[in-house]
């Protein structure tokens, strides 16, 4: 390589990877971050990477499962939402069920109630009671071990008109799909998925209050934050013109769970990436609210999303996060 080819792509990536130089965020853009969480019992860990100095009176989200099992500790959830109002945290709860043979069943409607009743006899923080319809149903493992457009349909009107005739103010929001899945035996392109949803109930989408994503930095969850695609951070993007094609409607969205993994890829620029994420991409007018995922996932598979460790020591995603974002706001 002669000299001047190497300065030439030096030039390049000089240019490019100034596009991550990024100045200061606000508190009010910062008010929308939030992290998703596996347990109630995460929710310290949480309230130490939420809430700095500058942030500690903002309201901020948590995505957390709600598992068949969890009908069984009302307290439990109970002490949950009253830590949640006094911290200022506002829950996003995802229906699930439990895991048989690989995968996670297909729920039944009394459980669905059963749930709803459960929720009754909470404390929300707010009046909007947010409620996520299950999870990244285009993959097999998350349905039953089966791939069913019409069956979770019916599933989701269900939930959402049973929602809707509760004396609440319950909104509703959609399983996220997994945009990076292929068609396959196990897994379904997400608007393949989505098109088959439609086909079957033409009004499924007029049921829902807000749309639901998972928008990663694909692939293998280490892309910069300028890569634009289905595949992108910029994921819901191409959601919200699918809906908008099919319904008319501007809907709002909550991106319940995107992030990076820490590998030596990403590791250098992870603290960039954050900080121009929130203010190039999640201030998109049409998010309401963003919880990267995973708060403690180590040790497991998700160790490498994770914002604590096995020892319950913040990772460098943590620090990433806290410099990146919540620790750069301007006055």
């Amino acid at each position: 390589m002669n000299k001047f080819k190497l300065i030439s792509i030096i030039l390049a990536l000089t240019v490019v990877l100034s596009g991550l130089v990024t100045a200061p965020v606000s508190a009010s853009s910062t008010a929308l971050l939030g992290i998703h969480i596996l347990a109630p019992h995460d929710l310290d860990h949480a309230l130490k990477l939420l809430k700095t100095e500058e942030t500690k009176d903002q309201w901020h989200y948590v995505t957390v499962p709600f598992v068949y099992g969890d009908l069984e500790k009302l307290e439990h959830w109970q002490q949950f939402f009253n830590d949640c109002k006094e911290h200022k945290i506002i829950p996003i709860v995802r229906l699930a069920t439990e895991v048989e043979d690989g995968a996670w069943k297909i729920p039944t409607r009394i459980k669905i109630v059963e749930a709803f009743n459960f929720f009754n006899q909470l404390p929300w923080p707010r009046e909007e009671r947010l409620v996520i319809v299950y999870n990244e149903v285009n993959h097999a493992k998350e349905w039953g071990n089966t791939i069913d457009p019409i069956g979770y349909t019916q599933i989701l009107e269900f939930t959402a008109n049973w929602a809707h005739t509760e004396q609440a103010d319950y909104k509703v929001l959609p399983a996220a799909m997994d945009l990076a899945a292929p068609n396959s035996a196990f897994t379904l392109e997400a608007f393949n998925y989505l098109s088959q949803m439609h086909a079957a109930n033409p009004w499924i989408f007029s049921h829902l209050d807000y749309w639901n994503s998972h928008s990663y930095p694909n692939p293998a969850f280490s892309s910069s934050p300028t890569k634009t695609g289905q595949n992108s951070l910029r994921g819901f993007e191409y959601e919200l013109k699918y809906l908008k094609d099919k319904t008319g409607r501007d809907y709002q969205v909550y991106i319940t769970e995107t992030g990076w993994v820490d590998n030596r890829y990403t590791r250098p620029w992870l603290v960039n990436y954050y900080s121009y994420a929130i203010q190039h991409i999640w201030s998109h007018p049409q998010v309401r609210g963003v919880t990267p995922f995973l708060l403690r996932g180590s040790p497991g598979i998700f160790a490498p999303f994770s914002f604590f460790d096995e020892s319950n020591e913040p990772t460098g995603m943590f620090e990433a996060f806290q410099e990146g974002v919540l620790g750069t706001m301007s006055e």
